[in-house]
């Protein structure tokens, strides 16, 4: 019987920029003119109904100003457009227009759409690539960095993806000036989590400065939005695969993902991901993790934030912790979490091991009390 080697090994490098600043739109133009993407003049701008006629359509307009070939294809804004029909009907929909593998993707929009538009850019062609430019808080803290893609099922969240670097990621702060309140602080949970796991001076900014983020400083949100790119940088230079380390960027979501789902998104991502900090941050407590007047502190902060800190009444308990042990955590049917040591800093449970398996009871009480 005869065999054949197929040597595959290879180094690639998928380094890219993130700039952040205001109205950089011009700056995407000229970053393009200037072979961003190589030769490519061909662009697939992928939006949702909300931000197409804010920023979508301007970044088209201005492409086709300059000479490039640019499509609007957009989906109903929302986290139940994040699922596989949305990404087929985008992908029939590109078809038809002619795109094929030399076109580039440009997700404008929050962590929906650079989650879908990234996995679309992934597959497409069998891989084409893609632009982020995030235009909410939560995508600036979650989505821009790190290249994780992926869409939700009836069963699990974000099981279905790949990974697939971004060419760049523009994180323009005017555009949280057009933002409801309500999605502003939606995005401050995301913020508050890199606090807790890697960086207290972001923490302690946060307690002091709520109120200029609110408004929408530019000094604030540039100070918040540099500190949680380099906290997520720095998890994702070491760990780009989630192998282990990158684990600790789940911080609050095994509970949050789970609620998120469970209330059929009546609670925003972030609104649900605070809930599942202080369910971490109280059962970190009870292990003796974290001190008591530190679980208060982040429940507090989360408060001052505006975020929900209780689960609403309306929740299934016991469909909540069936839904726990659909997280992607979970090894041999045992719930796993993530937790935080004090502020500022994750535990390890072992050489490269971030998170540890907890029986149900333990996190059946903790429900219980929230």
């Amino acid at each position: 019987m005869g065999s054949f080697h197929v040597e595959l090994k290879k180094v690639v490098d998928d380094s890219y920029d993130v700039q952040i600043g205001q109205g950089l739109i011009p700056q995407l133009i000229t970053d393009l003119k200037n072979g961003l993407v190589g030769t490519i003049k061909k662009f697939a701008i992928i939006t949702d109904t909300t931000v197409e006629p804010l920023y979508a359509a301007p970044i088209k307009e201005q492409l086709e100003d300059a000479g490039f070939t640019a499509d609007l294809f957009v989906f109903a804004a929302g986290e139940k457009s994040k699922v596989r029909k949305t990404k087929e009907v985008l992908e029939d929909a590109m078809l038809e227009k002619g795109y094929r593998r030399d076109c580039c993707v440009i997700a404008v929009g929050g962590g929906v759409v650079s989650d879908l538009a990234g996995f679309l850019a992934g597959t497409y062609g069998r891989g084409v690539p893609f632009i982020n430019y995030a235009t909410t808080l939560l995508s600036a803290a979650d989505a821009s960095i790190g290249g994780k893609t992926a869409v939700d099922t009836e069963l699990a969240t974000n099981l279905i993806g790949l990974f697939h670097q971004p060419k760049k990621v523009y994180i323009d702060i005017d555009t949280w000036k057009t933002l409801p309140k309500a999605h502003l602080i939606n995005g401050l949970a995301e913020t508050v989590k890199h606090g807790c796991l890697g960086d207290m001076e972001l923490f302690t900014y946060l307690e002091h400065n709520i109120d200029k983020i609110l408004s929408c400083d530019t000094e604030a949100c540039t100070y918040i939005s540099e500190h949680n790119c380099a906290v997520k940088y720095e998890v994702v230079m070491r760990d780009e695969k989630e192998k282990s380390l990158r684990e600790i960027l789940n911080l609050g979501h095994t509970v949050g993902r789970a609620i998120e789902t469970v209330s059929d998104y009546k609670l925003l991502h972030g609104e649900a991901v605070s809930i599942g900090l202080v369910a971490q941050v109280r059962l970190g407590c009870a292990c003796g993790y974290v001190t008591e007047a530190e679980c208060k502190r982040v429940i507090a902060l989360l408060k001052k934030c505006g975020l929900p800190v209780q689960i609403p009444q309306y929740i299934d308990k016991e469909a909540l912790i069936r839904k726990l042990y659909t997280d992607k955590k979970v090894r041999d049917g045992k719930l796993r979490f993530v937790f935080e040591k004090g502020i500022g800093d994750v535990m390890t449970f072992g050489e490269d091991v971030y998170a540890r398996a907890v029986a149900e009871d333990e996190i059946r009480a903790i429900i219980e009390q929230m």
